[in-house]
């Protein structure tokens, strides 16, 4: 320590600090109201002090912040909104693989139905609406979990169900449904867009969906704005079920955020796909926030349909006469610990 505070003291002998400079005395001048009062310099004479910059300069050199223009109203005139949605027929993308309203027996939906039976029970039990549909890593099936459920949802006549997407990172939803991308829910958060804009009823059905929106270069600061939240929440006062497609939680954090808003957070992984550390990791990072269980995906057709199918084939051979197997084209799924 003593070399150190030699070495310092050196340098301060060689290099000694500069005489400070006193500041003029502020000029003075007589004016009618009275001697003594500090003059005014008119701006650009030799006397005039440099302008301090201003706030709006200061802000423009770091980045921009968002400008939100969301009309409050809205959320006020919400039912009457919802009930002028304009129309577009349930068409959807043949390789998204939801499942067939006009086959309801098919395997896969019954596997929904079933998610569906568990969620309606939990509803009467606690304050259940708005609910998160989320993965550990991509195409573990998340967004193909989440419309499947919301169909299935809009099956009983007596619930109304909103599919949202809240991805805004890698939307799918306006695809799956061949909608148009925008106006959606980043446009509207950026007032872009009037909430009347954002709803879209599908077919004679009680599902209603909102796509995401435009592009934006923050998404997470996004779903951080207050007017997000309050969305959120308005929406699950006026649908019985308001089903989030996220991002998947272990490449973002929007998932995380979604999480501690809503009801409740379903986790889908995908046999052969999900490993078992990147599960912990991804319960993990939701602490345990409202988990109401998991969806496994990418289960054997064999393991999953066969008796399955043996006992509808028999139901169909005896009121149809047709032995023809309606276990379909879906993707294989089954529900685990929902509860």
């Amino acid at each position: 320590m003593s070399r150190i505070h030699d070495a310092l003291r050196k340098a301060a002998q060689q290099n000694p600090p500069a005489a400070k400079v006193s500041p003029p005395p502020p000029t003075r001048t007589s004016s009618v109201l009275g001697q003594g009062e500090p003059q005014v310099a008119v701006p650009g004479s030799a006397e005039a002090p440099a302008a301090a910059p201003s706030r709006s300069s200061v802000a423009s050199s770091l980045v921009d912040p968002l400008v939100v223009m969301v009309d409050p109203e809205d959320l006020y005139h919400l039912d009457e909104i919802i009930k002028s949605a304009r129309q577009a027929p349930y068409d959807p993308l043949g390789s998204a693989l939801l499942v067939n309203p006009a086959k309801p027996r098919e395997a896969p939906a019954e596997e929904f139905r079933s998610l569906r039976t568990r969620l309606n029970h939990l509803q009467t039990m606690q304050p259940l609406h708005t609910l998160v549909v989320t993965s550990g890593s991509p195409a573990e099936g998340k967004s193909f979990t989440a419309s499947n459920l919301a169909i299935a949802q809009s099956q009983l006549a007596d619930k109304r169900v909103l599919l949202a997407d809240f991805d805004f990172r890698r939307p799918s939803v306006d695809k799956t449904f061949r909608l148009p991308s925008s106006p959606g829910i980043t446009d509207y958060l950026q007032g872009k867009a009037r909430l009347a804009d954002l709803f879209t009823k599908i077919g004679d059905t009680n599902l209603y969906v909102i796509t995401a929106g435009g592009p934006v270069a923050n998404p997470l600061e996004l779903l951080n704005l207050k007017e997000s939240a309050a969305l959120i929440q308005a929406l699950g006062e006026h649908f019985d079920w308001v089903i989030l497609d996220s991002p998947p939680l272990l490449f973002a954090a929007d998932a995380n955020l979604l999480a501690t808003i809503c009801d409740g957070t379903i986790l889908v992984v995908r046999i052969g796909h999900t490993t078992f550390d990147s599960v912990t990791r991804a319960m993990q990072s939701l602490c345990e926030n409202n988990i109401l269980g998991v969806v496994v995906n990418g289960a054997r057709r064999g393991e999953l349909y066969s008796k399955y199918a043996y006992y509808h084939d028999y139901y169909y051979d005896a009121e149809t006469g047709s032995s023809e197997s309606e276990t379909g084209e879906q993707e294989a799924v089954s529900v685990d610990s929902v509860e």
